[in-house]
């Protein structure tokens, strides 16, 4: 979970296997996990053949919070408010990046962005979308008093101005060159609301109660709290191209793994992104509908809090060569995981790619190699004193990986203490240093926002990074990603960011464990929707119909 990551994405996509080939077929009836080729994820599934009247969803991670975009940092929100509510700017399923309610950006040196509004774009209640809209919403990450999750020194932090520039012109003018900022207005950052709406629902916004009024293809209609949002087609939609293909899309909250699988494999749900690992083999085999595996932005790793034995990064790269990564990405995660040499997921980037693949080429290898961390722990002094790792006691993929990595410490001599803290309580780790005191580290399952490892890598390692928990500052890092921040010139800010990747992965403030696929089932009757990590930004559900 990423309130189990960032909090909660890190945002920073924010991503994952993009690089790694084009589409196959999906895992079928009677395939087996050994047989899944990870080399060929898919960015889509079939096109949907027709439309339908109505369709039922899941989300596994449970109910949302808030339908706030500002709120909207994990998954449940986020896979919700991606079907209603829009950015300036679109992330498409194959992690390109397309302009949206803006019709076009400008810059001249990454400092100053110019986005021209489109035309003829109106609110689900017919009012049209104003430039006085756009100042509202973007402004909002910047007034306390709203609360934005998304608020951060990297992105929002770094706006020194948002001004209405023209009719349909609004100007953001950074403090310092950021090459990343347009991709993030595909996030909530970029998100468009109603300003009038927002002022006369108050303190109710985002509430079942109070809604939100945004521009989507789906329109919110009701949420029956513990039971089922429902979303409806906007047959008004702005962009009459990608109007949804469904009517009305009623979402589940059910998180037991046991009764997804059943309600999935009966039909009482038609589909579910991040369906459970201990399902994967039953669905894989079904003949009510297909797993799909996508190419992820996810990643799930190991958290040092810079404290114990952990704090020394010799040791950190000891267990990371001594843990039989393999093993846990073939038995935990039922073949349907990587092992990356990198915090960022091997295709996490669209761009400068003749760069960044022989650079991850060039990390160290992730195969298990005794030997080497026995003389990377001897050097290290790390002492006797146990390794304290938390991990949310809900999820026993954690404590499998946990035991894994435990075995290979005492391999090492050294003591790993897995503690499981229920999820209710995990979430503060991510944010207040207290809730992490006397833990060495603590597990996430995190992802990258946007398709840039230098936006991900910054929140882990750059000098107040929102995700940098040991506290770490090298003056080389933070060199590097200003370096990478200042151009667009792809070759040039491809190889700042490899080299960033280098001096981070010889730090390791995270232990990489392993880069899991999108695991998407979907029933015989329907089709359409991504197989990619897009989900959380896009509106999958309106490509959803009929097979």
């Amino acid at each position: 979970m990423r309130n189990c990551a960032k909090v909660i994405f890190a945002a920073s996509l924010s991503l994952g296997l993009a690089a790694c080939g084009g589409a196959a077929g999906p895992a079928g009836p009677g395939s087996k996990t050994a047989d899944r080729k990870l080399t060929d994820l898919l960015v889509t599934t079939p096109a949907a053949q027709r439309e339908l009247d109505k369709a039922t969803w899941n989300l596994p991670f449970g109910e949302p919070a808030s339908l706030d975009p500002i709120k909207a940092f994990n998954y449940p929100e986020n896979t919700v408010v991606a079907n209603l509510c829009e950015g300036l700017m679109r992330l498409d399923p194959d992690y390109s990046l397309q302009p949206n309610l803006a019709e076009k950006v400008e810059t001249s040196d990454q400092k100053t962005w110019v986005y021209t509004l489109r035309d003829g774009v109106r609110f689900w209640d017919g009012e049209p979308m104003t430039a006085e809209d756009v100042l509202f919403s973007l402004r909002r990450h910047l007034d306390a008093k709203e609360g934005s999750y998304w608020a951060s020194d990297q992105i929002t932090g770094n706006i020194a101005s948002i001004e209405k520039t023209g009719d349909r012109q609004v100007t953001i003018t950074l403090k310092k060159p950021d090459a990343t900022l347009n991709s993030y207005m595909a996030t909530p950052i970029g998100v468009v609301v109603e300003k009038k709406q927002r002022a006369e629902a108050g303190a109710k916004y985002g509430t079942p109660e109070g809604g939100v009024m945004c521009t989507g293809p789906y329109t919110f209609s009701s949420w029956e709290k513990g039971a089922t949002i429902s979303m409806l087609r906007n047959d008004a939609y702005w962009d009459t191209q990608r109007r949804a293909k469904t009517k009305q899309v009623d979402l589940r909250f059910i998180v037991d793994p046991g009764a997804i699988a059943s309600a999935l494999e009966t039909g009482a749900i038609d589909g579910s992104y991040d369906v459970p690992v201990g399902a994967v083999d039953q669905l894989s085999a079904s003949s009510n509908g297909t797993l799909y595996l996508g190419k992820s932005l996810q990643m799930v790793a190991v958290i040092s809090t810079g404290d114990g034995a952990l704090g020394n990064p010799a040791v950190r790269r000891a267990l990371a060569l001594a843990t039989d990564r393999e093993a846990i990405a073939e038995t935990v995660f039922a073949g349907t995981a990587q092992v990356p040499r990198s915090l960022v997921p091997r295709g996490g980037w669209t761009y400068g790619q003749t760069v960044f693949d022989p650079a991850y080429d060039a990390l160290p290898d992730t195969k298990k190699n005794l030997d080497e961390a026995k003389k990377l722990v001897a050097g290290a002094g790390a002492g006797s004193a146990p390794i304290t790792i938390a991990y949310p006691s809900e999820r026993q993929f954690y404590a499998d990986i946990l035991s894994e990595m435990s075995n290979a410490a005492r391999e090492l001599g050294l003591t790993i203490q897995p503690k499981g803290v229920p999820s209710a309580q995990y979430g503060a780790f991510f944010s207040d240093a207290k809730a992490r005191a006397g833990y060495d580290g603590f597990m996430t399952t995190n992802y990258m926002d946007i398709p840039d490892p230098l936006a991900f890598l910054r929140t882990i390692a750059a000098k107040g990074g929102s995700q940098n928990f040991d506290g770490s500052e090298d003056p080389q890092i933070q060199n590097l990603i200003e370096q990478a921040a200042g151009t667009l010139d792809e070759v040039e800010r491809a190889t700042a960011v490899s080299d960033l990747q280098a001096k981070v992965m010889e730090r390791m403030p995270w232990i990489p464990v392993a880069a899991p696929s999108v695991r998407l089932f979907l029933n015989k009757r329907v089709t359409g929707v991504p197989a990619s990590f897009v989900y959380l930004y896009y509106p999958w559900a309106a490509d959803l119909g009929a097979a």
